[in-house]
């Protein structure tokens, strides 16, 4: 076994591997770039080397730089997690070239299914069923075009050395086609360094079902059972569960051979995934396989009892497999849910920023969270905005999907995450929606779903004002008593905010505001200030005391009692903002200072903005050309992302304020537009 192993990778996977090689006794070295300087798969690595700027293509993506720091620091072996270089078979070649072992499949095996063309080429000599598509060289948009006329719409264009969803595009009618492609050749020329697409049909309602196959040196290879994959965004996974609901023993069996069989086909070894996509009466198509450890493996993990890393590592090692195929066995279900720091609401758009406040649920054997963030951490443009893998398991027979979904429901609930946009709200409900609770499963279920997922704004709950209100109190409370414990006289009555008054009680006012609506809480103080309050909001008194749960030194875990009924709760004051959980639901509220009335500013006014730091990639649009309201105006790329920038009204661009391949800031004046006055 390996004294020590080099983790070409970051974020969580990274902190992941290393969790598993310090179990083993087995020492780490981390890479990182500048902006992950202070990362922490940093902090828990043994050792660590800068390999460079920011840009992944500076750092990250530089096998030279990965393989000499692994010289440097004796590591005998490379770890790739995946992403990044993982399947990049000029890295592995370079690993091999320079004696150190990298702990993944052979180069040949990568090569053959690096490109998801040729790999369907392979698949189709090995007797595995294939989707029916075209998956050739010629790559002229007219002749690709042919092609999908002759294939039928809708099709699905897919970069043919992708993976993650990025350079993919569902195109439902002819007219689309042209326009979608050069789309999806620029993310995957951006994204993979190559634009080579292949076109297949899209199928109506399918199931994305994938197994996981290990392979070792000395010829076995077995499937560690199934994950279903189907909900998704973006052709992005969102949530994952393993086994598949529905999935029979027989078709478990066939699909596995499937998978294995395509693994033996280029004599796999190590970790890999088949994936296939699955009509709703059970027929499958090979899709891809992918030749590394997948992001979803922890549910595999869950149910088999497995720790999938160590596998890579002895097999990496040289070892055989630790268990045969009859050996292994499916106990309970395993959910996996993905938060990111992202605003559904905004078509998914990546959130920037510091984690101001970042509270995970409590982990035990049913609840894993698997992180490469921790609080005070931030979010960059630079990487991908996953702030963790959330992880339930339950065996309870029978229920245990049931016992899943309510062991996510409640580990959602208890997440906190402050300072920047998350999608945890999301989660919650696509977890209770009732397509997804009754296993009615579909790559299109988020969009089938929109008016459960994605409802319009409730009204703010009255307790939830009254929760931010008596946070405020005792926040000043505390205040009070800490400048009197520094005072010279700390029993003095002046140091002493309990609302104490000779004659008449005395009133705090507290304004609040969430969008467009402002509330007044007006709180007074009973038993002379040393018990609770009596807080007046919408002509409506009630009485509510609060105090903070022991051991958390502050005012963000309270238990109120509002007119008799107690809440556990929490309020995470950022600036002026004002974080309110409660009953599995978070509320942003402002706290409005009756004194401060900010000048009113144009700022961009008449201009279209950068939602998050990007780089200019295409202008669609030309200087004075007249638009429709929603017409596109010029593409931004961001996080491995595009993000269209359109036309907010139907007018006139009058400029663009950069140029293709400018770097933006977030907040960035990006077009100057003018309306078409009614």
């Amino acid at each position: 076994m390996f004294n020590k192993i080099l983790i070409a990778n970051r974020g969580e996977i990274a902190c992941r591997v290393i969790k598993t090689a310090r179990r083993m006794g087995i020492r780490t070295v981390a890479v990182y770039s500048e902006a992950d300087a202070g990362a922490r798969h940093v902090r828990l690595a043994d050792e660590a080397v800068c390999i460079g700027p920011a840009a992944a293509r500076e750092s990250y993506l530089r096998p030279e730089k990965i393989v000499a720091a692994a010289l440097a620091t004796g590591a005998q072996a490379i770890h790739p997690g995946y992403g990044f270089l993982s399947e990049n078979e000029d890295f592995a070649e370079a690993c091999q070239a320079s004696g150190v072992v990298f702990v993944g499949p052979p180069v040949a095996a990568i090569r053959a299914m690096g490109s998801k063309s040729e790999a369907k080429k392979l698949m189709e000599k090995a007797g595995v069923p294939l989707t029916p598509g075209y998956h050739g060289d010629n790559q002229a948009p007219e002749f690709l075009k042919q092609q999908a006329d002759r294939i039928g719409y809708p099709v699905l264009i897919k970069a043919a050395a992708g993976g993650g969803g990025k350079g993919m595009r569902a195109v439902n009618s002819a007219t689309e086609f042209l326009d979608a492609l050069a789309s999806c050749k620029r993310e995957a020329k951006s994204s993979f360094g190559d634009e080579h697409v292949l076109i297949e049909k899209y199928l109506q309602r399918p199931r994305h079902i994938e197994f996981q196959i290990f392979g070792d040196s000395h010829g076995n290879c077995v499937y560690l059972f199934e994950r279903d994959c189907s909900v998704q965004r973006r052709h992005q996974k969102v949530l994952e569960e393993a086994p598949a609901p529905g999935m029979t023993p027989e078709r478990r069996a066939q699909m596995g051979k499937a998978a294995v069989d395509a693994a033996k086909a280029v004599g796999y070894v190590g970790a890999g995934t088949v994936e296939f996509i699955v009509n709703q009466d059970g027929t499958f198509y090979f899709m891809e396989m992918n030749t590394r450890l997948q992001v979803e493996h922890p549910v595999t993990e869950m149910i088999t009892g497995l720790d999938l890393v160590e596998w890579q590592l002895r097999v990496g090692a040289g070892d055989t497999l630790p268990l045969l195929q009859e050996q292994l066995v499916i106990r309970g279900h395993a959910i996996e849910a993905r938060i990111y720091a992202e605003d559904p609401d905004k078509g998914f758009l990546p959130s920037t920023g510091k984690l101001i406040h970042l509270a995970p649920p409590q982990e035990s054997a049913n609840v894993r969270v698997d992180t490469g963030v921790e609080q005070g951490d931030e979010i960059t443009p630079w990487y991908d905005p996953m702030i963790a893998k959330l992880i339930v398991w339950d065996d309870s027979g029978s229920q245990s999907r049931d016992g899943a979904l309510a062991r996510m429901l409640q580990a959602l609930a208890d997440y906190r995450v402050v300072g920047v946009a998350n999608n945890i709200g999301f989660l919650s409900r696509l977890v209770a929606c009732p397509a997804f609770a009754g296993a009615d499963l579909d790559t299109g279920l988020i969009e089938r779903e929109r008016g459960f997922l994605f409802p319009d704004a409730a009204e703010i709950p009255r307790e939830a004002w009254l929760v931010a209100a008596l946070a405020e109190l005792l926040t000043d409370r505390r205040r009070s008593a800490a400048r009197a414990s520094r005072s010279s006289d700390p029993h003095s009555p002046w140091a002493t905010t309990d609302g104490w008054r000779m004659n008449g009680t005395a009133l705090r006012h507290i304004h609040l505001r969430a969008g467009e609506t402002e509330k007044l809480v007006s709180a007074g103080y009973q038993s002379g200030g040393a018990g609770g309050f009596s807080l007046l909001l919408d002509g409506v008194s009630s009485a509510a005391s609060a105090s903070t749960q022991p051991g958390t030194g502050d005012f963000t875990q309270l238990v109120v009692d509002i007119a008799g009924r107690r809440l556990n709760t929490s309020v995470i004051a950022a600036g002026e903002k004002r974080h309110v959980f409660l009953d599995g639901m978070s509320y942003c509220l402002v706290l409005v200072d009756p004194l401060f009335h900010a000048a009113g500013s144009g700022g961009a006014e008449g201009g279209l903005v950068a939602p998050m730091p990007g780089k200019v990639i295409a202008l669609i649009a030309s200087p004075g050309q007249v638009v429709e309201k929603g017409a596109p105006l010029l593409i931004l790329e961001a996080m491995k992302m595009e993000h269209t920038i359109a036309a907010p009204a139907a007018g006139t661009v009058k400029s663009f304020r950069f140029g293709v391949g400018e770097q933006v800031g977030d907040g960035a004046e990006l077009v100057e537009f003018v309306v078409k006055k009614p």
